[in-house]
């Protein structure tokens, strides 16, 4: 029940949940490979995790889900640095809110891409490793709105009943070849993700970005013969 020397990769990394993540898995000894498309923010999260002496060590490698090579890119620095990979959070995503007849094509298009294209591809860079060593583990970041709708959210929630769907069937693939799946459905995170930003007023009885790394932490960190399938998480103020 530990995830010291565990190498694990983390999409979206640069800010908010996947940030939080980062730095707690490497406080708590493992190596930790980030990819974002910010590359200033990704390298400012590799330089505080140096300087604050981490356990485990961040690699920053910029990129954007949505890119084959970027992925690849990502997955193969994680093997040439840490000859393994045990885990790999997709977590990169974001919200567009808006009435159908107010989307754009390209919106669409946009979010799609990198909440489900993105999971795709990340996950499937990782694969061929992870079967060949007959373990790891792949954490997909949705949300609640995977089991539910509301006025406004047709293309965010279309997004995450994707990733939903996705996770499902990736499970039934993987299980025979050692490899866990766990799909994270939380609430209201007080994060960048949404418009009025981190640490505003409305949102302080919200989740945390901490709050969401320590479910990580608890999620990736179970006895080998335990997955947690599905890992659902509001903050107490939150109707479900």
């Amino acid at each position: 029940m530990t995830v010291e020397n565990k190498t694990i990769i983390i999409s979206g990394a640069s800010r908010g949940i996947g940030r939080a993540t980062a730095m707690l898995l490497a406080e708590h000894g493992a190596n930790v490979v980030v990819t974002a498309r910010n590359a200033d923010e990704l390298n400012q999260l590799e330089k505080e995790a140096t300087e604050g002496h981490t356990r485990g060590k961040i690699v920053a490698v910029p990129g954007d889900v949505t890119s084959e090579s970027d992925m690849e890119a990502v997955v193969k620095t994680a093997l040439d640095q840490f000859k393994h990979i045990d885990v790999v959070i997709n977590n990169a995503g974001y919200g567009i809110f808006k009435n159908v007849d107010e989307l754009t094509v390209s919106e669409w298009d946009d979010l799609m891409a990198t909440n489900v294209k993105g999971t795709f591809i990340l996950t499937k860079a990782a694969l061929p490793s992870l079967k060949t060593q007959g373990s790891g583990h792949i954490v997909v970041v949705a949300s609640d709105v995977a089991k539910r709708t509301f006025a406004g959210g047709s293309l965010y929630t279309a997004s995450k009943y994707a990733q939903e769907a996705f996770t499902g069937a990736l499970r039934k693939e993987v299980r025979s070849f050692g490899i866990k799946v766990t799909g994270v459905y939380s609430g209201l995170v007080d994060s960048n993700f949404h418009a009025k930003g981190h640490g505003h007023e409305t949102s302080k009885s919200w989740l945390q970005n901490e709050d969401m790394a320590e479910s990580m932490l608890f999620i990736i960190s179970r006895p080998a013969h335990v997955v947690i399938d599905e890992f659902m998480v509001h903050p107490l103020s939150q109707e479900y």
